[in-house]
Parts: structure tokens; sequence; C-alpha cells
């Protein structure tokens, strides 16, 4: 067999150097690299070593140190996102114009829930919140999510199972939205979720669609109801105080007048005791006063002079004009 000169021969000790050096490195790039994570300002992280928590979360952003080859891990949470669970609907893509996806079955199923009048109503919401605990949120419940989820349903069918049909579709939705929430956040905090509820939304209540006309029928009817009833209370309002105030008007007029007609009548019964007690004391001066007094008002002319002609007869008179015109102002 012929020797070949140009035969490349590698020394086995080099090799072996060759090998544990490239060993070595790949180990030190993996340990550098399974050493050092990053935390963003929105982030939490929470350290494990062989799976047990190390202690406080790590809350600074930016490069953090861990034991590397997978004696410490480490979890993300985000705890400054806001985070939303929507039920009965779904979001197809959020933006200017949200589009909402059609809805599956198990989707129906939990909007459907159950008044305390025992009518069903139609109930789509959804729940936003906050992760302020990163290791309760990771680890005092098996799956937060999930519980999270069962409580917002039960939470819920609880409270408007307490309420009319009427009350959840008008005007008992804000008190409801804040009930929820409450109730959420006592169990959230009872649990230890670490979840901050911020918001409670009924995105949409209506009757089950098998009942939906009749219901917008009647919820119309009773519209219109409340409107001439408005109507007829606004006409009350306004003419009522108007004849009110005519009837006080009329009213004091006629204390007025006859106020005035006392007043009148008092004053000539005191004329007339006046007169009666100077009658006593002269009766002939006095009656011949009051005849003349009499007779001056009786015949008084002049351009002013109004009423009915007043004529005199002489009967002594034998002539032709036996009369005085005293309507003539003295012509």
């Amino acid at each position: 067999m012929a020797d070949f000169p140009n035969e490349i021969r590698i020394n086995p000790a080099a090799l072996n150097k060759m090998i544990i050096g490239g060993i070595a490195v790949g180990l030190i790039a993996i340990g550098l690299y399974t050493s050092f994570f990053k935390v963003d300002p929105r982030e939490h992280a929470i350290v494990l070593r062989f799976g047990k928590y190390t202690g406080q979360p790590i809350t600074e952003q930016g490069l953090h140190f861990k034991l590397p080859f997978g004696i410490d891990r480490h979890q993300i949470v985000e705890v400054t996102t806001m985070q939303k669970e929507e039920f009965g609907f779904s979001t197809q893509s959020a933006g200017q114009r949200t589009r909402y996806a059609s809805r599956n079955r198990n989707q129906s199923e939990t909007s459907l829930i159950v008044t305390g009048d025992l009518n069903i109503a139609d109930v789509e919401w959804s729940t936003q919140y906050v992760v302020n605990n990163a290791y309760n949120y990771l680890f005092k419940v098996r799956n937060a999510d999930e519980t999270f989820r069962a409580m917002n349903e039960a939470v819920m069918r609880e409270i408007i199972g307490d309420r009319t049909i009427n009350e959840v579709l008008t005007s008992g939705r804000s008190e409801i939205q804040q009930e929820v929430k409450d109730k959420l956040q006592s169990l959230a905090n009872q649990y230890e979720l670490g979840i901050k509820l911020e918001e409670v939304i009924l995105q949409d209540v209506n009757p089950p669609e098998s009942v939906k006309a009749s219901w917008n029928d009647v919820n119309q009817a009773q519209q219109e109801r409340s409107q001439k009833i408005n109507t007829a209370q606004a006409e009350f309002n306004k003419v009522i105080p108007k004849a009110k105030g005519d009837a006080a008007r009329v009213i004091e007029e006629a204390k007025g007048y006859a106020v005035e007609r006392v007043n009148n009548a008092q004053g000539d019964a005191d004329l007339f005791k006046q007169v009666y007690s100077a009658y006593k004391l002269a009766p002939e001066v006095t009656r011949k006063r009051i005849y003349l007094e009499t007779i001056g008002k009786v015949f008084t002319t002049g351009p002013e002079t109004t009423g009915p002609k007043k004529i005199i007869l002489d009967e002594e008179a034998k002539g032709l004009l036996p009369l005085l015109n005293l309507n003539t102002g003295g012509k």
C-alpha cells in the first residue's frame, strides 16, 4: 500500500483540547445567556430557585442576574397593562371601529341569566383589571385567569338574580356594574388573586332573541304611555296654577269689595248717628237744614249737571207756560 506524503495527521491530544475548549466556550455562552433577564417598565419578575420562590418580586426595570443552567428560573408578569375578560361576546378587532365576532354556543350560554322575577336576560359584559401582585397571581391560585372568569359569572348571576327584568334592562345598569365590581374585588382579595378591578361594563343587555320582538312592542307601549302621562302632567302644571291664580284674584277682589261696602255702610251709619244727634238738639232747625240741602242737590243746574230732567209746575199759574225748566243752565 502506497504512502501519501501530503496526508494530514491530527494529534489526538490537540483534538481533545479543541473539543474540551469548544465545550467550555459553549457552556460559558449558555451560562451567560441563562444568567441574565430583562424587566420592562410595565413588568414585574418572579425568580424561582429549584422551583422555590426566592423572595421579593423584582420590580426595577433593566437587566438582572440569576443563577445559570436552570438553577434559577424567572417568570414575567405585566402589572400595569389593562387586561380584559369578555363574557357573552368576543372582540374580533379593536380600534376606531371595534368589530365583534359571532358568538359561539358557550358564549350564548354564559350570557343567559335568570332575573329575580324569573325572566331571562341576555347579558354581555366585560371586566377590566390589572395585576397588582405578581406572586399571588402566579402561585396563590392554580389558574388565576380561569378562577377569575368563574368568579365573574357567579357574581353577575347573583346580582342580576336579585333584580327584575325591567331594572336589568333599564334603570338598574349602573348599580349592577358597581355592585359586581365591589363583589368581585372582595372575592379577589379573599382568594388572593393579586388582581385589582378597574371597571365592569355591561356591554349589551337584551331579552333573548326568541322574545325580543314582543318585548320591544311592550317597551314601546310603555314609552308611549309615559310620554302621554308626561304631556298630561305638563298641561296640568300649565293650566291648574293659572286657574288657581285667577281664583285667588277673584277672591281677593271680592274681599276688597266686601270691605269697601262694609266701610261705606259704617260711614253712612256714623253720619246718620251724627245727624240724629244734631237733630235731637234742634229738631226744627235740623229738619229745615236737611230739607234745604236736599232741595239744593235736587235742583243743582249747570253744564256738569247729569241725571233726569227736572220740571217744576206752579199749580196756581193760569198761563200757557206754567213751568220752570231747570235744565237750561239759566238760559
